[in-house]
């Protein structure tokens, strides 16, 4: 005889029917539920006008970059062997046909070997050609053959506005190939070398720049060559919007130099300074310019009638010739001194405003080459 099951069996049985009814009821939502389509995209229209500028300069301009890799020699101190090691990357651009790349000395000091990477993939082996360290200018050269890379168009930088729009390219951190853009941010700018040497007459721009970029070019909107990006001022090491380049008209004055000689020969005067007892002299004689220190020798300073600082048989300091200007323009420092001869060519003639004993006058002066 069947009993007839208990409520509590029941109650079971309901709660199994139930959830056989459910997962039916799912499967069917799930088969019955239509496929999703993608979104219908909006029609975008033309890009604006700056945007299609800014494109077109990129491609006009990129084959013309190129990405340097350099390599250190380093011996084992326990096998004495000698192999070569990855250094650093940065940036340079072509600067005429006949293979010349143009990047900054700092990409490239202390390298063994430098390669050079053109846009379509291309590598070459490069040769240093020259460098000028006071300007931060490296010139290397490949053996290119055919299908050589456009030369990078030059501009000019004295002409250059607060507020001109700019563009660096150049591979930041390694990347390939980048485009940032910005506004020149102010101009005649002087940087710290860390070797000694004052970098003047640079660009500041906000522009990001950033390891990597360095050597690359600074373009003007008409995709001109108007600097080289050359340093950032960040203490973290990334772009904090403030960099620098050289500007193209110290560039176009010092690398044919370098390229025709090996070196740049600065313009010179013939006399000894010095920074350091400059500003001392300064201070002590409340009086601004450039102490002329010693006369060398037949030179353009010694037959213009120069006289530098001399010592009495006390001791006592008896300064010569100050210089507070050339052609008109004020000299107050000794980097500005060498910024303002930088600006003319040896064989250019000079006028230099002298102070001595309360007196100002007058000379010309041919310039001489100086050191590098």
């Amino acid at each position: 005889m069947n009993r007839p099951p208990s409520p509590a069996a029941r109650v079971l049985q309901l709660l199994a029917l139930v959830g056989v009814l459910l997962l039916l009821w799912q499967g069917y939502a799930l088969l019955s539920t239509p496929t999703a389509e993608p979104r219908a995209i909006t029609a975008r229209g033309d890009l604006a006008a700056d945007e299609q500028a800014s494109i077109a300069l990129f491609e006009n301009s990129r084959n013309s970059v190129v990405y340097i890799t350099t390599r250190s020699q380093v011996r084992d101190p326990w096998t004495r062997n000698v192999f070569s090691v990855p250094r650093g990357t940065g940036s340079g651009f072509i600067w005429d046909e006949d293979g010349h790349v143009v990047t900054n000395v700092h990409v490239i000091q202390g390298a063994s070997e430098a390669m050079v990477k053109l846009a379509d993939g291309r590598d070459y082996r490069a040769v240093l050609v020259g460098a000028s360290p006071a300007h931060d200018i490296a010139v290397l050269r490949i053996a290119t053959g055919f299908q050589r890379p456009r030369p990078v168009p030059i501009g000019s930088s004295h002409d250059l506005k607060v507020g001109q729009k700019v563009f660096a390219i150049g591979n930041p951190f390694g990347l390939d190939w980048t485009l940032t853009t910005g506004i020149v941010s102010a101009l005649d700018r002087s940087l710290d070398g860390g070797d000694g040497n004052t970098i003047s007459h640079l660009i500041q721009t906000d522009a990001a720049i950033n390891p990597g970029n360095s050597g690359g070019p600074l373009l003007d909107s008409a995709g001109r060559l108007i600097g080289i990006n050359t340093a950032i001022y960040s203490p973290s090491g990334a772009s904090a919007g403030i960099g620098f380049a050289v500007p193209v008209d110290t560039v176009n004055r010092v690398v044919p130099e370098l390229i025709a000689r090996g070196r740049y020969s600065r313009p010179a005067v013939g006399v000894e300074i010095d920074d350091t007892l400059n500003r001392r002299l300064a201070a002590a004689f409340g009086r601004e310019g450039v102490f002329v220190l010693r006369v060398v020798p037949g030179s353009a300073a010694a037959q213009a009638g120069l006289a530098g600082v001399q010592l009495t048989p006390e001791g006592a300091v008896l300064p010569g010739d100050i210089v507070v200007a050339i052609d008109g323009k004020k000299v107050d420092s000794v980097g500005r001194f060498s910024a303002r001869l930088d600006d003319y060519r040896v064989g250019d003639t000079v006028t230099l405003t002298l102070e001595r004993d309360g007196k100002t006058r007058e000379v010309q002066v041919v310039l001489q080459p100086g050191g590098g």
